[in-house]
């Protein structure tokens, strides 16, 4: 386990801190890229929720690797039960694997996107003095949730994302080969178009105050 300093600290190896995300040493190609990521980091989160729009059509382009780190990093800031990050994140690059999880995603094509991450529970990682139940319900939280911060950390860099929630559990953990189940699929990439958000529940209506 290791404390966050920033979303960086969550990308870079640094000695102590051997067991960060992704580890590997510093390779700023340009000023101006490193000044482009700081700016991202600084995005208005509110703006990036307000704007953001599910997407299914992306561009054949590839998700830069440093974009990929970053978007992992939310995850890893995301809250969990007890703090124990109950989930885990398979990140699919082969093309074979893709398309399986096509098939296991009631063939919906657009799983097969530049960048697919799989959200896992991990309900064993939750040292909680609780029912298996109760701790499986933490676990697809955590997995929920974590899912959710990359969407988000997507959209503020430029990408679009679609949550695939309709799978066949059994054929995913298949794909995957593990024996964690799946909460969800995020597919990610360059949207072909930038959709505008649709029309929301006014607070009004969805707030009830009792």
């Amino acid at each position: 386990m290791s404390y966050p300093e920033d979303i960086f600290s969550r990308m870079y190896s640094r000695d102590s801190h051997p067991e960060l995300l992704y580890p590997k040493k510093e390779d700023v190609s340009s000023i101006e890229e490193e000044r482009q990521y700081e700016e991202v980091v600084q995005t208005n989160v509110f703006n990036v929720m307000l704007n953001r729009r599910s997407q299914r059509k992306f561009e054949n382009k590839a998700v830069e690797d440093r974009k990929i780190e970053m978007i992992l990093a939310a995850a890893d800031t995301a809250p969990t039960a007890g703090g124990f990050q109950g989930f885990e994140i398979f990140h699919v690059k082969s093309s074979e694997i893709k398309v399986k999880l096509v098939e296991a995603a009631n063939k919906q094509p657009y799983v097969n996107a530049p960048l697919v991450l799989v959200f896992c529970m991990n309900s064993g990682r939750v040292k909680m003095n609780f029912p298996p139940n109760i701790l499986k319900k933490f676990s697809l939280q955590d997995a929920t949730l974590a899912a959710a911060y990359s969407q988000l950390a997507a959209h503020a860099l430029g990408l679009s994302s679609i949550w695939i929630g309709m799978i066949n559990e059994d054929k995913v953990m298949e794909a995957l080969g593990t024996n964690l189940v799946p909460a969800t699929i995020l597919c990610l990439g360059y949207p072909q178009k930038m959709l505008q958000p649709k029309p929301k529940r006014s607070l009004i209506e969805l707030i009830h105050t009792i």
